[in-house]
Formats: structure tokens, sequence, C-alpha cells
């Protein structure tokens, strides 16, 4: 079985002039770039329940066979994983990254991931996971530009509290190449001129919307932490 392993930097951008310097950027210093989606998200993020069996059973009834597999290495593998819902533009998916090294599931650098398109409505799978004993950590909603150059992806967001954010990421499947990967995303945004989020930072960034996330959920509302 196939393992991905995800890689992604943030840049707190702050400005929409800031974002549109970005992409300019882009199109400057990699010609291939090319926009591959653009939409609206709502994701939600739970609390694990006491009893990963218990989600599993549960999850297994509405994802295809050929993902259980995939699912169960996240689970028994992964560090410190950050269980999601998604609703994009009308796609609802089943999210579950966990951490690979130091970093956490939820704002890591580097992470195994799952992802499955169910069919259901973003309320029904909320749903399925708080009957199998998970909780609601936060809700959180964004506009989304997807960009492509290669191998490499770059998400520009608009989110409600965090303001504009931009992710940049490569996926592999060879765990051993992981810091590799990420010096090399490094060195593309210090072309681009953006610098990285710091971690500590992003935990207190994340820590503050979850404790205030109905303030900002689904509103132009964000917030500056130092």
């Amino acid at each position: 079985m196939a393992k991905n392993y995800e890689i992604e930097i943030k840049s707190l951008l702050g400005s929409k002039e800031n974002a549109e310097t970005l992409k300019n950027n882009l199109k400057k210093y990699f010609p291939d770039t090319k926009l591959i989606g653009k939409g609206k998200q709502l994701n939600h993020y739970f609390n694990l329940p006491n009893s990963l069996d218990d989600l599993k059973s549960k999850v297994k009834e509405f994802i295809p066979k050929e993902k259980i597999e995939e699912l169960e290495h996240v689970l028994c593998h992964g560090q410190k994983m950050s269980l999601r819902t998604r609703d994009a533009d009308g796609k609802v998916i089943l999210v579950v990254k966990a951490s690979v090294g130091d970093g956490s599931s939820s704002n890591g650098v580097k992470r195994i991931e799952f992802e499955s398109v169910v069919p259901m409505t973003l309320a029904e799978l909320d749903k399925a996971l708080l009957d199998a004993g998970a909780t609601y950590q936060a809700k959180w909603s964004r506009e989304r530009e997807e960009y492509q150059s290669g191998d490499m992806q770059v998400c520009i967001d608009k989110n409600a509290g965090y303001g504009y954010l931009a992710e940049f990421e490569k996926v592999t499947q060879d765990e051993g190449s992981l810091d590799a990967v990420k010096h090399d995303l490094l060195d593309v945004m210090k072309k681009l001129d953006v610098v990285e989020l710091a971690q500590d930072r992003l935990e207190r960034m994340f820590a503050h919307y979850n404790a205030h996330w109905s303030e900002y959920y689904g509103t132009e509302n964000t917030f500056i932490i130092d």
C-alpha cells in the first residue's frame, strides 16, 4: 500500500495586496503555474473519541473498501492525530492527519494523511463522528485558490480569523525524503519573498481561534496574535 506524506509550510500574508504580490511572483518565477481550483470551504475539526476502534468501525460504513487499509495505517502509526470534515463547494470529505516526527497533526510541517470523499452531507458526516464519540473542537471557513507548479501546490486562502494565508505543499511516498522536500519548499518561498509562519506563533493562533471560533466562523473577522 502506497503511503502519502505531506510536507506543508504556511506563510501569513496579512493583506490582500500581499496575496496578489505572491500570485504575481508565482507567475514570474514559475511560469508553468496554473490555477487548478477555486472555491469556498467549511472545515470542522474534532477531538478524537476515547476509542479509535469505535471511530474506525463507524467510518468503515461509508468509506470505500480500498481506502480502509490506508485509514488503519494512519490510525495505528500516526502521532497526534487530527480528525476533520470538509465541505468543498458541495464535495464532502473525511480527513485524518497525523504528524511525522516533531510538530502537531493540525499544523505540523511533515504529516501523513488520509482523505476520502463520502456520499453524504457535511451534517450527516459530522453526526456519524459525534455518534462514534468525537466532539467538536472548532469550525473554520475559508475561500481558497489552488495553484500548481510541477509537483508543488500553493494554496492562497482567505481564512476567517487568520486573514490571508499561503500554504506551500508537496506530497511524497518516500518518508526518507521529507527533510529534503522541506528544504526545497523553503528555497522556493525565499525566492518568492515570503517567510514561514513560525510553529509556536501558529500554535498560539490556532489555540486562540479554537477558543473563540464562533466569533469568526463564516465571517470576515480577523485577529492578530504575535
